[in-house]
């Protein structure tokens, strides 16, 4: 025995469209947790600081070793902790090329800035010349981190233009 009960189509479609989630807050929410917040590129940027810092005190060949060690081994358990916060769990991977190239022009750009910085303060004073290096690797990390992120994420949003305006005529 079923009981029918008179459906307003109107009432459910403003229903349906009051309980889904729209697209754009999904991309709102990628953008966010790719970005991992502020805390992320100034923790990496403090410790890639305190990293660069510490190898002109020029210690020897082991203690670079255990430096670099010390300082990947850090690196990772930051990514991993800023990884477990993000709130958006997506049922497919959307990195793009996009992501890739951001990824590898940053490594190129920190690290061409790290050899570059350098050898222009070859010629003062060890630790004075690593602390000006740290300084200056480190900022061109956080400048260059926040426009590449959001325009590596930002073709996250082109490719569901289609499918954010279905319906919206109804």
């Amino acid at each position: 025995m079923a009981v029918s009960t008179p459906v307003d189509a109107e009432q459910a479609w403003r229903d349906l469209q009051r309980i889904r989630v729209p697209q754009e807050r999904v991309y709102d929410e990628v953008e966010r947790a790719a970005s991992g917040g502020p805390g992320a590129t100034w923790a990496t940027a403090a410790l890639m600081w305190v990293f660069l810092a510490a190898l002109g005190l020029e210690p020897p060949t082991r203690g670079v070793w255990l430096a670099l060690a010390g300082y990947l081994l850090v690196l990772g358990a930051l990514a991993r902790a800023y990884h477990r916060r993000s709130q958006v769990r997506l049922h497919r991977s959307r990195c793009d090329w996009r992501m890739f190239a951001g990824f590898v022009a940053g490594a190129v750009v920190t690290g061409g800035t790290i050899l570059l910085s350098g050898r222009l303060v070859e010629p003062l004073a060890p630790m004075t010349g690593a602390l000006i290096q740290a300084t200056v690797s480190a900022a061109v990390f956080v400048l260059f981190v926040g426009p590449m992120t959001r325009w590596s994420t930002g073709s996250l949003r082109g490719r569901g233009g289609s499918s954010a305006g279905e319906g919206a005529g109804r």
